[in-house]
């Protein structure tokens, strides 16, 4: 019988981000080994109490590392420890590509896997043009609320988790969005599930994890 996935311990970490540094953690399953890639995942609202360590947040990375993948988690400017201020969603996506271009060059790895919630998913589907990721997981995407302009589909695999009682984000606008991008995403939708998943983390990680586990980082 296999024995349960332990996660690594998070090992703190400084990043030159364009305003200062930014506050980050690393979690390596392997570490000393070379990845087949790595992971970066995008916190939620600065401004509403969203830091690295959301629980969300820790479920996306742990699904990654499950997979023998090296994680950052890191807080956006004047979250935590980070320098700097929040500037609208601006300055935080010259955050994440800032976060990208260091996992990458930490690891000696091209091939990334990206993911955000909420604030953080708008984050990442916008770092996603830039960075080409392998992969990308977008949670609760704040459709109608931070994505309010159209955004170009990015030329990568890519999962949208969505629950349909989300209090903040309107499910029924998510499947809509979705369903517009050529091809579309994949769509999962959790029945119950509020904006925060409460409960329901062992079936958005199980959602996560079949997706990733499905697109190989080293895969065409």
């Amino acid at each position: 019988m296999q024995s349960p996935f332990r996660p690594p311990a998070p090992q703190p970490a400084r990043i030159d981000g364009p305003a200062g540094v930014l506050e980050a953690r690393v979690e390596d399953p392997a570490p000393g080994a070379t990845p087949a890639a790595v992971g970066v995942v995008c916190h939620p609202h600065p401004l509403y109490g969203g830091t690295m360590q959301n629980k969300v947040v820790h479920t996306l990375a742990r699904a990654m590392q499950e997979l023998g993948v090296p994680t950052v988690r890191f807080n956006f400017r004047g979250v935590g420890a980070s320098a700097g201020q929040y500037d609208r969603g601006v300055g935080e996506l010259e955050d994440a590509l800032a976060v990208c271009a260091w996992a990458r060059r930490r690891w000696n790895c091209e091939q990334l896997w990206l993911a955000g919630f909420s604030f953080g998913a708008a984050v990442a589907l916008q770092a996603a043009a830039a960075v080409h990721p392998r992969a990308l997981v977008t949670v609760a995407p704040p459709v109608g609320r931070i994505l309010v302009e159209a955004v170009p589909r990015p030329d990568c695999p890519w999962l949208v988790v969505q629950g349909d009682d989300d209090e903040l984000v309107d499910a029924t606008l998510v499947r809509r969005w979705a369903g517009g991008f050529v091809p579309p995403p994949r769509l999962v939708v959790l029945a119950g599930a509020e904006h925060f998943f409460h409960g329901r983390l062992e079936q958005l990680r199980a959602a996560v994890l079949g997706f990733l586990a499905g697109e190989p980082a080293g895969g065409p």
